[in-house]
């Protein structure tokens, strides 16, 4: 009979006998895409799952006949954050120990919402919880971390607890350059829509949040970026700690991208002023290498986490606690949710501090080599020396066509690459000092394992394409 459960005393055997058809199928989906993105746009990715059939037969085929079929075209038809040429979001290659860890979970299953259906899980995120916000906050008496889904739910949940600090409304107020989830949680929290101030160069303008600030009547709370996404650039921290600080507003900074320069000693100087924020949100699956997700929240004060406390009579009843039994459910919005935290701690735990700033400070260098190469191409124009790993560039052809034709330009040379299958790269539209914008090529480089050797080919095949555009 098959082995049907991965828990279990008879788990470890159901999973050696599956765990190499999925190997051996992602080889396969590996050589039938050869590239970074399967080619044909959403037609052809939508007729290879069409191609598999029902996915709810009669009859089914079984799990080694299932897995192989569906593995080998999940593959195929993915990208790869692994392939240099796939560097167009935050969506970066997870670490081997990493993914491996995440099966282990997803093995053991434990559900995060209690103390009884997690017991090691739930001691293991609260040290790795205590350990972050140690490193964020170093200088304060009781920092804590939660574990997140992302950069989004660490956003909402800072101005959810902004909003209770201030016992009942507050008036974000953000730069242009802030993640779109800013103004999403203003909206599902029922805040003012949140007061966006100019950027230059896509860093928040002192002199417009000082008067925006000057301007708001009632409790305020600024959100300042440290790695944006489009183009990687941190917000003047220390100053805007001081004019948040000046007019009594609460500071939560969005470092989901940049946050992880904390654990480089080369590199974490860039987020000079961060402690100096009420919280803080920072993503471990973009330079921390973990399978999504693996966001964290952390506030200066574990006081301030407590408006997320809840009561539940089966899941963290009076007198559990008081026999001390943990309570999860204030750890979270979420109730049912899975022990990220496990393999977080054993990726830390595999590299040390050492270990993944070895990776943080290659990426970095690899952003500023490939930069260097862009500048020195003769049909390519670079827009800013990068901050993080993000490369904005576009061809001097799109320049040369006029603003309009310039940036249709930008975005046909895009989709040709993607729809052959040949590149994968972002978009951004960034502001320009005249009061436009104009639309540029983006290179999020967060894969350790290659250098600027990898791209050059890339940077010529960009203006060759541009070329072929145009003709």
């Amino acid at each position: 009979m098959e082995r049907l459960l991965a828990g279990g005393r008879d788990g470890p055997e159901a999973l050696a006998e599956l765990i190499p058809v999925a190997l051996a199928a992602t080889r396969t989906g590996q050589t039938q895409r050869a590239a970074a993105v399967p080619a044909g746009g959403p037609a052809a990715t939508s007729a290879a799952v069409a191609a598999l059939g029902p996915l709810l037969p009669a009859d089914g085929i079984g799990a080694q006949a299932a897995l192989r079929e569906f593995t080998t075209a999940f593959v195929a038809g993915s990208v790869d954050p692994a392939e240099p040429w796939c560097a167009a979001h935050l969506h970066g290659p997870p670490l081997a120990v990493a993914a491996v860890a995440d099966l282990v979970i997803s093995a053991v299953n434990p559900s995060m919402d209690s103390w009884d259906q997690a017991p090691i899980a739930s001691a293991l995120e609260r040290t790795l919880t205590a350990e972050l916000a140690a490193l964020c906050f170093p200088n304060a008496p009781a920092p804590d971390a939660l574990i997140t889904s992302g950069g989004t739910e660490s956003n909402q949940i800072a101005l959810l607890l902004a909003r209770e600090h201030a016992g009942g409304s507050v008036t974000p107020i953000c730069g242009a350059n802030a993640h779109h989830s800013i103004a999403r949680a203003a909206w599902l929290l029922g805040l003012p829509q949140p007061i966006v101030v100019d950027c230059v160069d896509e860093r928040i303008r002192l002199d417009a949040l000082s008067a925006a600030l000057a301007e708001v009547t009632g409790p305020a709370v600024v959100v300042a970026t440290a790695g944006t996404t489009n183009a990687g650039a941190i917000d003047p921290l220390p100053a805007i700690a001081d004019l948040a600080r000046a007019h009594n507003a609460r500071l939560h900074v969005d470092a989901a991208y940049g946050g992880s320069l904390l654990f480089s000693p080369t590199n974490a100087a860039l987020l000079d002023g961060l402690d100096r924020a009420d919280t803080v949100g920072m993503d471990l699956h973009k330079l921390g290498w973990q399978p999504i997700p693996a966001g964290v929240l952390i506030s200066a004060d574990a006081a301030d986490l407590a408006p997320l406390g809840i009561s539940a009579d089966y899941l963290n009843a009076e007198d559990d606690l008081e026999a001390g039994m943990p309570d999860l459910l204030g750890r979270s919005l979420r109730t049912s949710r899975r022990a990220d935290a496990f393999r977080i701690a054993v990726s830390l735990r595999a590299s040390g501090r050492s270990g993944l700033a070895a990776l943080i400070d290659r990426c970095l260098a690899n952003a500023l080599d490939v930069a260097e190469a862009v500048d020195a191409h003769a049909e390519l124009r670079l827009w800013r020396t990068p901050t993080l790993t993000t490369v904005l560039f576009r061809p001097t052809l799109a320049d040369r066509l006029g603003p309009v034709a310039g940036d249709d330009l930008v975005a046909d040379l895009r989709r040709r690459l993607l729809d052959s299958g040949r590149a994968v790269l972002g978009r951004a539209r960034v502001a320009n000092s005249d009061g436009t914008d104009s639309r540029w090529l983006k290179l999020t480089l967060l894969n350790p394992a290659v250098s600027v050797a990898d791209y050059l080919p890339l940077l010529d095949l960009v203006a060759a394409t541009a070329a072929e555009v145009r003709s």
